[in-house]
């Protein structure tokens, strides 16, 4: 009788940003795929910060405004893109409640609540819940009362997190984060790097997933 063999170790980091919808997207594919892997791979997701807007105000912006004047694109073919990212998140049981209402916030604090939270083992709790409080719930994730209840609902200590946030608390870590991944090369999010060498890029469908990580369990 054969021995099981033993689930081939995965470091995952996942860059990504709370109010990218492709990151929704495809850290549910990811684990669904991973899901598939079961018994195979031992994987272990580190999500790694990446800001799409780090010059956003406090107050946010008006996501349709903002999508027309950075990629030049006319607010239909906004509606267009966000159809299609609804039925995508749909697929995973995911809702994006996105409109021409929706706004955009800074969300360099919630990286900051993110690093906190894996250091205390609750970042794939807090980041699921970010982004339904944003995609989902339209909430401002740039609120430190909201950041602060978040955290709370992801299993987190409140007070810690208020005083965290009301600081300059982790900071310069994630920073200097966000520099080493650019520096990698990595300027669009999601960005999946697995065992620090090999980047699967975008909100890929579970299948491309699971095919990239049983080539590179492979190739071990």
């Amino acid at each position: 009788m054969s021995t099981p063999a033993t689930p081939v170790p995965l470091r995952i980091d996942f860059v990504s940003d709370v109010s990218c919808p492709w990151c929704a997207i495809g850290l549910a594919s990811l684990r669904q795929a991973l899901t598939q892997l079961d018994g195979e791979v031992s994987a272990e997701i580190h999500f790694q910060p990446f800001e799409l807007n780090p010059q956003m105000a406090a107050e946010g912006e008006d996501s349709t405004e903002h999508l027309m004047r950075k990629y030049g694109s006319s607010a239909e073919q906004i509606d267009a893109n966000r159809e299609a990212i609804r039925a995508r998140g749909a697929a995973f049981g995911f809702t994006f409640n996105m409109d021409r209402r929706s706004r955009v916030y800074n969300t360099f604090d919630a990286h900051r609540l993110l690093h906190w939270a894996e250091l205390e083992g609750r970042q794939l709790a807090l980041k699921q819940i970010l982004l339904r409080a944003y995609f989902t719930d339209g909430e401002d994730v740039s609120s430190h009362d909201t950041l602060v209840r978040l955290a709370v609902e992801a299993g987190l200590d409140g007070a810690r997190a208020r005083q965290l946030l009301e600081g300059s608390e982790f900071a310069d870590e994630v920073r200097a984060q966000e520099q080493f991944f650019m520096s990698r090369g990595i300027h669009s999010v999601p960005a999946t790097i697995v065992n620090g060498q090999h980047l699967i890029s975008g909100g890929q469908p579970p299948e491309a997933f699971e095919q990239a990580l049983r080539q590179i369990v492979a190739a071990r």
